[in-house]
């Protein structure tokens, strides 16, 4: 019987040693995904621009500590403002690397004898796409992105994007658009060709750029296509920009599963204010 005992004592202390080593390293684990989280959120801008009418709002809710969606809104000169929206294949890790990767590979500006030009998004885009596929990743090599700019005194915006859901227009009068442009994900195909699309804000309309995660505000376990996320948006027309964001920010908080997310989810808002 003693000896029974002793094995049992042995064997619960073997246990108990096992629990103690797998705690630490769950903890370390945790420790290092936190801190993953917060310099992911140190590549995301700390302030938007805000030059003559035009705002920037945001909404960025990763699905884990990390996120495969980044996006950026810098200033490119007096008067243009450059934007970016990008989300990597898959979740975690290993699509927050892609995503930093990207945000190093953008190239919006080309030096010249006497200064700089502005790339045309659609080259910008392109070689952002060049540079993913001579990277040459193992795997998770692929992602989607948007790149556009805005002329904050006349309103004129261009993008060009890659396997990327379009924009969606809200006009100031309620109506809305949902510009169409083509182009290929990035980092599948060398020496793709990304087209540019024009278009112009004027005093009250907003454009809503937004990562596939959308789904998870309005959907649940359907696929909500861009016609019935414009429907959304101009049920809620009278609504502020601040306002709209912090309401679907609300809805994720509500929806069933938002403790465990299936996807991460970005969206920019770029707004010409009315006088």
């Amino acid at each position: 019987m003693q000896a029974e005992l002793d094995a049992l004592r042995n064997e619960l202390e073997s246990l108990r040693s096992r629990d103690r080593a797998i705690n630490f390293h769950m903890q370390r684990i945790d420790d290092e995904l936190r801190l993953a989280a917060r310099l992911q959120q140190d590549f995301l801008p700390k302030s938007l621009p805000r030059i003559g009418r035009v705002r920037f709002h945001t909404l960025f809710r990763p699905a884990g500590y990390v996120s495969g969606d980044l996006y950026d809104v810098m200033r490119l000169d007096e008067k243009h403002v450059g934007f970016y929206i990008a989300d990597a294949v898959g979740h975690g890790m290993p699509a927050a690397l892609l995503t930093m990767f990207i945000k190093n590979a953008l190239v919006t500006k080309q030096i010249v004898e006497n200064g700089y030009r502005l790339l045309a998004p659609g080259a910008t885009m392109a070689k952002l796409n060049d540079a993913l596929i001579e990277q040459n990743l193992s795997h998770a090599s692929f992602a989607t992105a948007l790149y556009g700019r805005i002329n904050t005194e006349t309103g004129e915006v261009s993008f060009a994007r890659g396997g990327h859901p379009n924009p969606i227009i809200l006009r100031a009068d309620g109506s809305v658009e949902t510009p169409q442009i083509d182009g290929c994900l990035l980092g599948i195909f060398e020496n793709q060709h990304y087209a540019d699309c024009s278009l112009k804000l004027s005093p009250g309309d907003r454009m809503f750029l937004f990562t596939d995660g959308i789904e998870v505000v309005f959907a649940g376990e359907k696929i909500i296509d861009s016609q019935q996320w414009g429907e959304e948006l101009q049920r809620r027309r009278a609504m502020t920009t601040q306002a709209m964001l912090e309401h679907f920010s609300s809805q994720i908080e509500q929806s069933a599963g938002s403790l465990d997310p299936k996807d991460d989810l970005t969206i920019i808002v770029v707004e010409m204010q009315a006088a």
